[in-house]
């Protein structure tokens, strides 16, 4: 499977989980050490049921997103993804640093986000 490949399974699932909220879901997604940033500087969900307890306290409603995406840059070990995420009443630009180990599961996620101004 190439980088790319990778990339695009790990985000369709990622999306998965999104919508499902389903704790198998989520933790399939990350490395048992796996370390999410859900900001740049924020503390990290370390480890991967630390994660899904995490997620699980903020989840969106399934079907309350769109989301569209697109690789920024995809090397063997790290990926810099570029998005959008509309809710309802908002929407933001997305930019997500992932590195995924040798088995298509992220060891670190790093989301970048900015809502965009109301028109």
């Amino acid at each position: 499977m190439s980088s790319l490949d990778a990339v695009t399974a790990w985000v369709a699932n990622y999306r998965k989980a999104w919508e499902s909220n389903e704790p198998d879901d989520i933790a399939d997604l990350f490395a048992e050490d796996a370390a999410y940033f859900t900001e740049p500087f924020a503390e990290p969900w370390l480890g991967r049921d630390k994660i899904v307890e995490s997620w699980l306290k903020i989840r969106d409603a399934p079907g309350s997103t769109t989301f569209e995406w697109h690789p920024l840059l995809v090397t063997e070990d790290l990926a810099i993804i570029e998005a959008t995420t509309t809710y309802p009443a908002k929407t933001f630009s997305n930019l997500w640093v992932l590195r995924l180990d040798n088995l298509g599961q992220a060891r670190q996620f790093t989301e970048w986000w900015m809502q965009h101004p109301k028109s």
